[in-house]
């Protein structure tokens, strides 16, 4: 039941949710080469994010969140985003979560917190997967636009 309230209210705030997390990308320094991202697909993907987390948290099949994640990771790759810089930003759309949570939540009861920490337990593995699947995604896309090494003839 808990769990329900938790992904209505996300779904509910996902535009606000966005829009702070866009804010905050924008301006910190761990991510310089987020100016690389055209700025609507960034927008288009922190939105998709926060609108579909409610559905990966109760059930969507782990495997769609490979493939948007896989697609994201390559993606970067393409624009030349370093690898740690993907992983930090999905590190802060975490953390944007959270922050949304702690202002907006007031669990009074043992069986609200009790729920809370279910849904933490299933953000976090979300966002584990994300990060993953991210760089899975990344390091192939590299993989298959480097140029072989040549080997040294004697």
């Amino acid at each position: 039941m808990i769990a329900l309230r938790l992904v209505r209210l996300i779904d509910v705030h996902a535009d606000a949710l966005a829009e702070r997390l866009l804010a905050k990308i924008q301006c910190c320094p761990l991510l310089p080469d987020y100016d690389k991202v055209p700025f609507e697909e960034l927008k288009r993907r922190v939105r998709e994010t926060y609108q579909d987390l409610g559905d990966w948290l109760l059930g969507k099949p782990a495997h769609d969140i490979k493939i948007s994640y896989n697609e994201i990771g390559a993606r970067r790759a393409a624009q030349h985003v370093p690898l740690s810089q993907v992983i930090w930003a999905i590190a802060l759309t975490k953390q944007n979560l959270w922050e949304f949570l702690d202002q907006e939540l007031v669990l009074d009861r043992p069986l609200e917190i009790f729920g809370e920490l279910e849904i933490l337990k299933l953000v976090e593995q979300f966002f584990q997967r994300a990060q993953y699947y991210a760089s899975i995604g990344y390091e192939q896309s590299r993989a298959a636009h480097s140029t072989p090494k040549e080997v040294a003839c004697r």
